[in-house]
């Protein structure tokens, strides 16, 4: 496997949010699949026990020889974990539902919240980009990406009540930052589902601007039918309707995320 070259830094992003039904599994793949397009190396972990980040990149759940928990649990390496999707420059590491019991298997376990970032170790710099699918939950799984990224990517929901779910997920952060991984800090936060005939879509998006002016991503991501069903398709919105109003959003994404990680 090539190495990235030194001068490359390694881009390690959570994508996390509580709250399930935000577009985090959509967003990992989608704006995974739009970086390695570009021609970056990516390698996308599947952290959600549901496994829908796998089950929509058209990886049959039941060829799998590792996942996830391996890693997590130890009992199978990273070797035999990663696999390829298909798609130039683009690698996962899959999961399926056996991960859900190492949320219950690692209370219990020595350096709980960092199994999945020493084990990440070997691979880590064969990547520029390295994102986390979170589950919509706060526990030990996202925990463990949480402990191995260096940013979190929050996708918000263009609806109200997302935004109190969001000073719960801050107030997490910084716990973690405090405790558990000194470097992790929040690299935006993505509009997703976002209705442009609606005023309350645009009154969060607003909202959200008024509290995290530096870190709201100006791109927004439509609701949209066609996004909803490319991964009954096993394909990114990219392949399955890329003159869509959501694959330019995706693009637009990804180039507004390179340019930010210049800046930076």
């Amino acid at each position: 496997m090539k190495q990235v070259h030194r001068s490359e830094r390694v881009h390690t992003i959570a994508l996390a949010n509580q709250k399930g039904g935000v577009g985090k599994t959509t967003t990992a793949v989608n704006l995974a699949g739009e970086l390695a397009r570009r021609g970056h190396r990516v390698l996308l972990i599947d952290c959600d026990p549901q496994g829908n980040a796998t089950t929509s990149l058209g990886i049959a759940k039941q060829t799998l020889q590792a996942t996830t928990y391996d890693l997590l649990m130890g009992s199978g390496s990273i070797a035999q974990a990663l696999i390829t999707t298909g798609r130039e420059h683009f690698d996962l590491i899959p999961a399926d539902q056996e991960l859900a019991g190492a949320a219950v298997e690692l209370v219990s376990a020595e350096q709980r919240e960092r199994r999945l970032r020493n084990a990440l170790e070997p691979v880590r710099n064969h990547y520029r980009y390295i994102l986390l699918d979170c589950p919509p939950s706060l526990g030990l799984l996202t925990l463990n990406a949480l402990c191995s990224a260096d940013q979190v990517l929050i996708p918000l929901q263009c609806e109200y009540l997302a935004l109190e779910g969001l000073a719960q997920l801050k107030a997490t952060l910084d716990r973690v930052r405090e405790s558990l991984n000194p470097s992790l800090r929040i690299l935006g936060v993505v509009m997703t589902m976002y209705d442009g005939r609606t005023n309350l879509a645009q009154q969060v998006v607003d909202e959200v601007q008024r509290f995290f002016p530096q870190l709201i991503f100006r791109t927004l991501i439509p609701r949209s039918v066609r996004l909803s069903e490319a991964p009954s398709y096993g394909k990114l919105i990219g392949e399955y309707e890329p003159q869509s109003r959501s694959a330019q959003a995706y693009s637009a994404l990804a180039e507004e995320l390179l340019q930010r990680e210049e800046r930076s």
